[in-house]
């Protein structure tokens, strides 16, 4: 009988010491907002896991008395954390630091800390009031809500002379991504936030060599994709990604023919085409107000906006109401009707959220627009089949004409359309904590002048046996 030959052993290549030229460029920023990643196998989660080894090296202790640098990694969950990055921190640091299961945290011999931590609720968010942390990590950061990133980025402070930095690696898509795209890859920012401060550098798997070498497979898994999911996971696409809600298609190439597109080119509606107005409330997140006009063949047409969101550089705040009280909002309402071409001296049906005809202690919102010649009906407010109506206006016909079309001046409309994500508990839903305010008064309006779905007319063909020559290939 043979010996049983042993199996050959395949020693790795030598071990990603070095980072590559994208990671070396976020590795050398200094900003105090710096973000990495935009698209998958960019190389991630290693060079957060080096940078905080390397800060937890470098600044330790200054005097016995004192503590080292405080270091927190966080993500949505604590089971993600776990498995991305414990096992490979505890090799890279073993002979330097312990790990601690019960306090989640490598305590480094020169008195440095990594803790982990994790956010899945606005509870979560609030555990870190009060706690000071010198670097503050946020691991896939679009997937925290922005109000948990905010509270959580507060903790960075501390009074020594340690780097006080926010470190983000992201890719398109999840609750937060409104937030850091606006941050990140449009550059918009608030009377508070100082532009030199964020910085971002964009990695997409192209960039990783070493991942390219031991996982060509990856690659090409990525670029197997269907379109819209290989747009973000490995072009890095900010504007289409896995998981929205809507079908949106906004293609300047077709504003004018208005095919195959939900945005278009404004036009002056014909005066005997019916108006409508759609509302939805808010103060300190923005109102939204839209105006429609209908055509005879039962197109929707959003022609107007008035969209109550800060501005900064003349482009939008996202999410950040104008904090208007409700006489200031109707009182513009009722100008713009009073004063647009469009609009004056035309009978306007209105529709709007239920909740404003709400009397709590005093006069309703809606009375506040009674005031002002600006009427409305409760909106069905039917969340499910709100968003199906959405969807049957935004489907295209076999000629490339949808249902609904928005004019190219809506810019919040546009802009937050995209945005939506299916919420992660009841899916058929749309995830309410994102800025749905124009979204929502669409439904409202959808629901008033409902339609059906468009269903494909079944293919034509004879019944067996007036077709003896078999030209509709149905067979003998």
């Amino acid at each position: 009988m043979e010996p049983v030959s042993k199996s050959k052993i395949i020693l790795p290549k030598e071990r990603h010491i070095y980072p590559n030229r994208k990671q070396y460029l976020f590795m050398n920023l200094t900003t105090r907002h710096s973000a990495y990643g935009g698209a998958r196998g960019g190389g991630k989660s290693w060079v957060v896991q080096e940078m905080a080894i390397e800060y937890a090296s470098t600044y330790g202790r200054p005097d016995p008395f004192s503590q080292g640098i405080r270091i927190v990694i966080i993500r949505k969950t604590l089971v993600d954390l776990k498995k991305n990055h414990l096992e490979a921190l505890k090799l890279k640091t073993r002979g330097t630091a312990t790990w601690n299961n019960n306090d989640l945290c490598f305590y480094f011999d020169n008195g440095s800390i990594i803790q982990f931590a994790y956010c899945g609720c606005d509870a979560d968010a609030d555990h870190f009031q009060g706690v000071e942390y010198d670097i503050v990590i946020f691991e896939e950061a679009t997937q925290l809500q922005e109000e948990w990133i905010k509270k959580i980025a507060a903790s960075c402070r501390g009074v020594n002379n340690f780097p006080h930095r926010c470190l983000y690696t992201c890719n398109p898509g999840g609750p937060g991504h409104g937030y850091i795209k606006r941050l990140f890859v449009d550059r918009i920012y608030t009377d508070d936030e100082n532009p030199e401060d964020y910085s971002f550098v964009q990695a997409k798997v192209t960039d990783n060599k070493i991942l390219q070498e031991y996982s060509p497979e990856y690659v090409k898994f990525l670029k197997s994709l269907p379109p819209k999911i290989r747009a973000a996971w490995l072009d890095g696409s900010w504007d289409i990604y896995s998981g929205q809600f809507f079908e949106f298609v906004n293609d300047p190439d077709h504003y004018d023919d208005q095919l195959w597109t939900h945005v278009i080119n404004p036009f002056k509606p014909p005066s005997f085409w019916p108006l409508y107005r759609s509302f939805d409330w808010g103060s300190f997140r923005p109102f939204s107000c839209g105006w429609w006009t209908e055509s005879p063949d039962g197109v929707l047409y959003r022609i107007m906006e008035f969209y109550g969101v800060q501005k900064a550089g003349g482009e939008s705040i996202p999410n950040q109401g104008l904090g208007w009280p409700k006489e200031r909002v109707f009182s513009e309402i009722a100008r713009i009707e009073r004063e647009h071409p469009w609009l004056k001296g035309r009978s306007i049906d209105g529709v709007a959220d239920p909740a404003i005809f709400k009397e709590d202690g005093g006069p309703s919102i809606a009375e506040a627009g009674f005031q002002y010649g600006i009427y409305f009906e409760p909106g069905d407010n039917a969340r499910i089949p709100g968003w199906e109506q959405v969807r049957n206006r935004m489907q295209f016909n076999d000629l490339g004409r949808p249902r609904l079309q928005i004019f190219r001046n809506c810019k919040d409309t546009i802009r937050t359309i995209p945005l939506m994500m299916h919420d992660e508990h009841m899916v058929e839903d749309l995830d309410s904590k994102l800025e749905d305010h124009a979204c929502d008064e669409i439904r409202y309006m959808c629901q008033k002048r409902t339609c059906p779905p468009l269903v494909p007319e079944p293919e034509y063909k004879p019944m067996y046996g007036s077709d003896p020559l078999d030209l509709f290939g149905r067979g003998a």
